[in-house]
Formats: structure tokens, C-alpha cells, sequence
């Protein structure tokens, strides 16, 4: 199997894999934000972003190297499975423990600090789940991931039917995130030791230190990644209050729930721009290009979709209760468009052991978007945190494109002016349609839209005959040729 096709058989199953985790995460979000109403889901959605932005200390960028360095060496997997295993048992404790004082030093409502202990569990979980995750990922068997992915969704989902049956409180919403974590757990585990390796606890101290060392940038980058991703929740509950956090994650909801598309096709192709670095620059730069134009070619008519139906989108799933958040997605899905494309730079960084780019890069916006949430939320509330996201974001890629350049992956800026002019072209057109249909069914106008999208950009070139000949590789699985 040729390395496109490998990448293509791990995205598929990822995507695979993510549609049904979006179909599921679709179900779980719509009703339990219907049922718990703005303030109840912004507690659980408060709790959610305080323990993310804690739960990055679980990893601290052990995940990404394992991946990296398993691939790179399969015999490397028992040794790193084992001490990582020991490191996570100390970091976990640490972990629960700063969550719990910062909340309690808080003064936050008995009941937001009890949904904050629950959700902090299932972080805990949710940390080993990732380790063997990490094993599945260097091994190139997604499947399995995949697999985990769909339980948890699936089990998410009958919890929540289960409880709005029963009319709990948000608490009991927060209870079945720890138990479905703990049963990821549970699987990821028992698939780790029936078919790769039975973790063995190891401490080596000397290997502990050397793998901290590589591994902290990748934890800073998590670190100020959660900070970005969640602190304009944690920000709005102290300056505007529950419902707001309630109305802004309806919105970001959503926005991340798409973000499975570069998730699953970067978990893929990771692994294998990793291994190219050692082998063959020429084939890390081709993948790279190509992820960098596929990216572009499917955020930019997502968000221009998006912003067109986003009245439709938030009073279908969640309700007039939530006519607050139309504008928050109508903004934040620009962040989502950058969110994606900016993913292709971070994974090439990571890829090339140039990690403390990406590292500088996520804290240069975090940084960013805290003084323009400190700035903007106090007059604007949820639309001036939507514009923070998106405002970060756009620095972020002008920093990402600039660095790329200077380490010799720099994007050639005709191939990329080329690219944005035909995307542009089918957006405008495609937007078009969608505004003239937009009172119809909306699951029938969206599948058109896209088809449409890329029907027109085929017949203008946007997608050429390399892009034909690759989706002919994988199609067939027939090719030898190492790409």
C-alpha cells in the first residue's frame, strides 16, 4: 500500500469515524442544551473549558512525541507505553488537584463546583484513553481509534436521552462524561493489550528526563492551545455570567463538532510526514502542499455556508432561546476556516522537530485573544469574544506563513493566489444558491451547495490532474509507487 493510500485508508476510517461522531455530538448538544436551557448548558460548557484548560497538564505533550517517535521505530512502543503510563498516574493527581483548589478558590456555586469535580474526572480518563490512542496512531491503525470515537459518542448520547427521561440536573449530565470516559478507557486498554502491547509500568529516570525535555514544547502548545480554545468561556462566565457561556458554546459547539474533517485526516497523515522527514524531504513537502490546498479548498465554502444559514442552524437545533448565538456562529465559523488551514503549518513543524514554532505561534494568540476578550467582552459580550477568536486566528496564519518560508516550506504564493481566487470564485457562486434557497430544507440545500462547489471548481481547475491521479491511487489501492 503506497503512502497515499495509507493516508487515505486512516483519514477514511477517521472521518468515518468523525461523521458519526458528528451526527452523534449533533443529537447529544441539541438536547441537552434544549433541556438544560442557556444557564444550565453554560455551567456544564464553564466546566467543560475550566478542566480543558487544567487537563492539558495530564499530557503535557507526551501524546504527540510517542506518535512521533513510535512511528519512527515500532520497538520504541513498550518502552515509551510503560514510563508514560507511570508519568500520567503523577500528572493525573496533580491535575485534579489544582482543579480542584482553583474552583473552590473561586466561590463558584456547590453545584458548578460539583459538576467541575465530574467533568474533571472523565479528564482523567480521558488522559490514559489518549496514550493508547497515541499507540493506535504511530501504528497506523486508526480503525481502532475510530472504533473508541463512535462508543463514546454513542454512549454519550444514551446517557443524555437517559437523563432528560429522568429530568436530571446538569450535575447528572456531568456524571455520564465520567462514566463514558471511564468505558473509553476500559475499550482503548483492552485493545492496546490484545493487539499491540500490554502496558508494563517502567520507570526510568534517565528516560523519563530525556522525554520530558523533547516533549515539553508540544505541552506548551496544548497548554496555550486550551487556554485559546476555552478561556473566552471561562472569561464570559466571570464577566457576563452563565447564559452567555450558554449562547457562545451553542455557537463553538458546533464550530468544533466540524473541525473532525482536519482532525481525522491530520491523525493520519502525521504519523507519515514524521517518518518522511528521515527519509524523504521531497515527499514531506509534497504532502504537505497538497494538505495545505485541500484544507483551503474545504474551510473557505464552509464558512461562507455557514454564515448564510447560521438563523436556520441555531433555531433548528437549539431554539428561540438561543437566538443569541446566530451571530456568535456566524463570526466564529471564520475561525474555524483559519482554524484548519493554520493546522496544516502546526502539523509540518511538529512533523520537521521544529515544535517551538508552533509553540511560539499558539502563544503569540492566546495571547492576543486574552487582551481583546479583556477588551471587547465587557462592551460586546459574545460577539466581542467571537471577534477575539477569529482576530487571533488571522494572526496566528500570518505568523504560520511568514516562519514556513524561513525553514524552506514556504507556500508558493502564485500556487496559493491561484488556489484562493478559484475558491472565491465557486464560494460566490455557491453562495449565491444558497442565499435564493435558504428557506428551503436545509438538508437538502447544504448537500447541492457542495455539490455545486465542487462541480464548479473542477471545471475551473481547482482541482487538477495531480488531484485525479491521487484519488485514482486510492481509489484502486493498486499503486506501488512511494509518494
Amino acid at each position: 500500500m503506497s503512502n497515499v493510500q495509507r493516508i487515505a485508508r486512516n483519514t477514511t476510517l477517521l472521518l468515518v469515524s468523525g461523521v458519526a461522531g458528528f451526527v452523534l455530538g449533533f443529537f447529544f448538544t441539541m438536547y441537552v442544551a434544549r433541556h438544560l436551557g442557556a444557564e444550565g448548558f453554560g455551567v456544564l460548557s464553564f466546566a467543560l473549558a475550566f478542566t480543558a484548560i487544567f487537563g492539558v497538564l495530564t499530557d503535557v505533550g507526551l501524546q504527540t512525541l510517542m506518535i512521533r517517535e513510535i512511528a519512527r521505530d515500532k520497538s520504541l512502543a513498550q518502552k515509551y507505553l510503560g514510563n508514560v503510563a507511570v508519568l500520567k498516574i503523577f500528572l493525573a493527581i496533580i491535575t485534579f488537584g489544582l482543579i480542584a483548589l482553583a474552583i473552590n478558590l473561586l466561590h463558584y456555586p456547590a453545584e458548578t463546583i460539583r459538576v467541575v469535580y465530574l467533568i474533571g474526572l472523565s479528564v482523567v480518563f480521558g488522559a490514559f484513553s489518549t496514550m493508547f490512542y497515541g499507540i493506535f496512531r504511530a501504528h497506523e491503525r486508526m480503525e481502532f481509534e475510530a472504533l473508541g470515537g463512535v462508543l463514546s459518542g454513542a454512549l454519550l448520547l444514551a446517557g443524555a436521552l437517559y437523563a432528560i427521561s429522568h429530568e436530571y440536573s446538569v450535575v447528572g449530565f456531568a456524571l455520564i462524561y465520567s462514566i463514558v470516559s471511564a468505558v473509553t478507557l476500559g475499550y482503548s486498554f483492552f485493545i492496546s493489550a490484545w493487539k499491540f502491547t500490554m502496558p508494563r509500568i517502567e520507570v526510568d529516570l534517565v528516560f523519563w528526563k530525556e522525554t520530558l525535555r523533547q516533549a515539553w514544547p508540544f505541552g506548551l502548545i496544548a497548554v496555550f492551545a486550551a487556554l485559546y480554545y476555552y478561556i473566552d468561556s471561562v472569561m464570559l462566565s466571570f464577566m457576563k455570567g452563565q447564559d452567555a457561556v450558554g449562547w457562545y458554546n451553542a455557537a463553538y459547539r458546533l464550530i468544533l463538532v466540524i473541525l473532525f474533517v482536519p482532525t481525522a485526516y491530520f491523525g493520519a497523515a502525521f504519523p507519515i510526514m514524521s517518518r518522511f522527514h528521515s527519509t524523504s524531504k521531497e515527499y514531506l513537502r509534497f504532502i504537505y502542499e497538497k494538505s495545505f490546498k485541500y484544507m483551503l479548498i474545504l474551510a473557505v465554502p464552509i464558512g461562507v455556508g455557514t454564515t448564510l444559514l447560521a438563523s436556520k442552524l441555531i433555531l433548528l437545533i437549539f431554539g428561540l432561546g438561543y437566538l443569541n448565538s446566530v451571530i456568535a456562529l456566524q463570526i466564529l465559523v471564520w475561525s474555524m476556516v483559519l482554524i484548519i488551514v493554520n493546522w496544516t503549518f502546526a502539523q509540518l513543524f511538529s512533523s520537521v522537530n521544529r515544535q517551538m514554532i508552533a509553540t511560539t505561534v499558539v502563544i503569540v494568540c492566546t495571547v492576543f485573544n486574552v487582551i481583546l476578550n479583556i477588551i471587547l467582552i465587557p462592551k460586546y459580550g459574545v460577539t466581542g469574544a467571537s471577534i477575539s477568536t477569529v482576530a487571533a486566528q488571522f494572526v496566528g496564519f500570518a505568523v504560520y506563513y511568514v516562519w514556513s518560508s524561513r525553514i524552506g516550506y514556504g507556500i508558493p504564493i502564485r500556487d496559493t493566489i491561484a488556489t484562493v481566487i478559484r475558491v472565491v470564485i465557486c464560494c460566490a457562486i455557491m453562495g449565491v444558491f444558497v442565499f435564493y434557497l435558504k428557506n428551503f430544507y436545509i438538508l437538502a440545500v447544504v448537500p447541492m451547495s457542495a455539490l455545486l462547489y465542487f462541480v464548479v471548481l473542477y471545471i475551473i481547475g481547482g482541482i487538477d490532474k495531480e488531484d485525479l491521479n491521487l484519488l485514482k491511487q486510492i481509489i484502486r489501492r493498486e499503486s506501488s509507487e512511494k509518494v
